[in-house]
């Protein structure tokens, strides 16, 4: 990309249109030539983007995130004042990225009218009618809270968690501002869907992973545990600090995600060792958890029952719990 059309894509926020293409000196047979050879993506009729090194080795998840956005960015040009961008879309641009939504098509909602939908983009009517909406960047959206509710009426009730949880946990929303999104849709498709999500929300969750792991622990019926809890020996000083702990039974469940152990060294994986081993003198039993176990649930809670038997033989010593806010 030459420097003309790299100070255009830059101020649109990281995509280009088939005008400023031939702006900048390029032919139509160049933009096929590129696209052809994967120098450039297409993200929606006449819009294009340059993938960098960096996101070409991103995961495919992210890849989808990084080509959704900019999509979106480019279809909101094209129909400024007519629609916002709005549902998981609108998501995306505040931050909320939450693997298993549907990226498929950028999500819009019309500000008045009907609008047609394609294959790369679906325009919800305004129903019901938008009356405020936020500025991301050079976007406008629905407002963070229903844009939340939007996308959580059409999805599984797990991933409406793990999107509940981590607009809380990023202060996008608060609870107040999600309960009166839900009074906006009362009685629509999905709503009780997101009712449950919205009420089972805690933006403790530091992970998608925990926030499953959360539904799952209610499925199974064990009580809800206590998020990112602070344990501390019987002089109160902090010995670890947790992702849940079974607070009834003295079990500590910890989620084991893809980066756990800072960079992975031995010195780190030492340290972990000791702190877990400083846990179990205290008296607690530790399991931990990672995405393969969530889809093993009778697996899971057989593990955790023993746990529970064991922990409730051991003697526990004089311990403090708090849980971090």
């Amino acid at each position: 990309m030459n420097g003309k059309l790299a100070v255009i894509a830059a101020a649109r926020g990281g995509w280009f249109d088939r005008d400023d293409v031939l702006a900048a000196g390029y032919s139509d047979a160049e933009i096929r030539s590129r696209v052809a050879a994967g120098q450039w993506v297409r993200l929606t009729r006449g819009a294009y983007a340059e993938p960098s090194p960096e996101v070409k080795s991103l995961a495919p998840w992210d890849r989808e995130v990084w080509r959704h956005v900019r999509t979106a960015k480019a279809v909101y040009r094209r129909l400024r004042g007519r629609a916002v961008v709005s549902h998981q879309s609108a998501l995306l641009l505040h931050g909320i990225a939450v693997s298993e939504l549907d990226l498929a098509r950028v999500q819009l909602t019309r500000l008045r009218g009907c609008g047609r939908s394609g294959e790369t983009v679906c325009q919800h009517a305004a129903s019901p009618p938008v009356r405020e909406w936020v500025e991301a960047g050079d976007v406008r959206t629905t407002t963070p809270a229903r844009a939340v509710v939007e996308a959580v009426r059409a999805a599984a009730y797990p991933v409406g968690v793990s999107v509940v949880d981590l607009a809380l946990r990023l202060r996008v929303v608060t609870t107040e501002q999600l309960t009166e999104a839900l009074d906006l849709f009362a009685g629509r498709a999905g709503i009780r869907t997101a009712t449950r999500a919205v009420e089972f929300g805690d933006g403790r969750a530091e992970s998608v992973g925990e926030s499953r792991l959360r539904v799952l622990l209610a499925n199974l019926g064990f009580s809800a545990p206590v998020p990112q809890a602070e344990i501390r020996d019987p002089g109160g000083h902090l010995v670890a600090r947790v992702d849940f702990l079974l607070d009834d039974w003295g079990v500590v469940v910890e989620f084991d995600g893809a980066v756990k152990y800072g960079d992975g060294s031995p010195a780190a994986l030492i340290a972990e060792k000791v702190r877990e081993d400083r846990l179990r003198d205290l008296g607690y039993e530790v399991v931990r958890v990672t995405y393969s176990d969530l889809a093993r649930p009778t697996a899971l809670q057989t593990r955790l029952s023993r746990a529970i038997n064991r922990s409730r033989r051991s003697s526990v010593l004089g311990y403090v719990t708090t849980s971090a806010l």
